[in-house]
């Protein structure tokens, strides 16, 4: 037998071979998987951008924060949110600026249904108006029941009042209370914030005045506002969210096309069982209640309209 003059290059010649089988053996795909896609990645979409006009209220609240990360994990979509008053929300639509528009403002809507500007009309969810006011409620708001004595008390009062003044769903709610109420609201005591929902909030606040807002904005500021709520639970305060499409159809010279497939996926996403259980349990961990409640399935009739 031949003894090797060199045993450790003996010994480490052979490591390296065992080595270089190991990696080898371990790095190879079977045949049957080489080449073959992920089967749990999800395929990009053709035009993967989606543009969403919605009411600041649904970002304000922080529901966009929870469920536009879930769609984009789920179908492949990037959304891009443009978080206006819903009358300019539905004014983008009109222009073909947006794909999809989540809104809260069920009579302006319709105009737009019926003009087929929006299509796949959607009943998501609600919440309801409250109106909130500082803890003094000179108004004496508190201990009226009735919406219209509630809005004639604050005139006759003259209490500072902020109204949001952009069209919003909100405010558009709001000149329907004055009308109703037979108060056409003037003087130094009624402003306008011009801006969204938090905002208003907080301007309201640091001028002791009162205002109408979603029950689910006023939650998700209620702890950097010195504002109670000083009514609510009527049923002519219910706040109705609906989703839609913007009809391609409708815009076929736009420079940048509707995206069609894009705004389709949304509108089945908001109103998937999944989402729609996330919508119903949003809020209850921070604020003991939910802060809407998930109408997909139902008709206006359901609500009490």
């Amino acid at each position: 037998m031949k003894i090797s003059k060199h045993p450790l290059l003996s010994v480490l010649l052979c490591l390296v071979l065992i080595i270089g089988l190991a990696v080898g053996c371990t790095s190879a795909k079977p045949d049957d998987q080489a080449g073959q896609p992920d089967q749990n990645s999800t395929p990009e979409p053709a035009n993967p951008n989606v543009v969403l006009a919605t009411t600041t209220s649904t970002q304000d609240s922080g529901l966009l924060d929870v469920l536009l990360p879930v769609f984009e994990q789920e179908t492949g979509y990037k959304v891009k949110t443009i978080a206006v008053g819903t009358g300019a929300a539905l004014e983008m639509g009109k222009k073909g600026e947006a794909d999809v528009l989540l809104v809260h403002a069920p009579s302006s809507e319709k105009a737009l249904v019926d003009e087929g500007i929006g299509i796949n009309y959607q009943l998501v969810m609600h919440n309801d108006f409250i109106i909130v006011g500082p803890p003094s409620d000179q108004a004496n708001l508190k201990n009226i029941k009735d919406l219209n004595e509630a809005f004639q008390a604050i005139a006759d009062t003259e209490s500072i009042f902020i109204s949001r003044g952009d069209d919003s769903g909100t405010h558009k709610k709001e000149l329907q209370l004055w009308k109703d109420a037979g108060v056409t609201p003037e003087g130094t005591w009624y402003q306008e914030s011009g801006t969204g929902m938090g905002q208003t909030l907080i301007i309201a606040s640091e001028k002791e005045g009162y205002t109408l807002t979603d029950r689910a904005t006023y939650l998700a500021n209620k702890g950097n506002l010195n504002l109670e709520i000083v009514l609510q639970g009527n049923k002519e305060l219910l706040n109705i969210y609906h989703v839609m499409q913007v009809n391609p159809d409708k815009f076929p010279d736009l420079s940048v096309p509707i995206n069609a497939e894009g705004g389709k996926a949304f509108v089945e996403f908001m109103i998937n069982a999944d989402t729609q259980k996330i919508i119903g349990e949003f809020g209850v961990d921070k604020y003991g209640e939910p802060l809407f409640t998930p109408d997909a399935g139902k008709s206006m009739d359901d609500l009490g309209n």
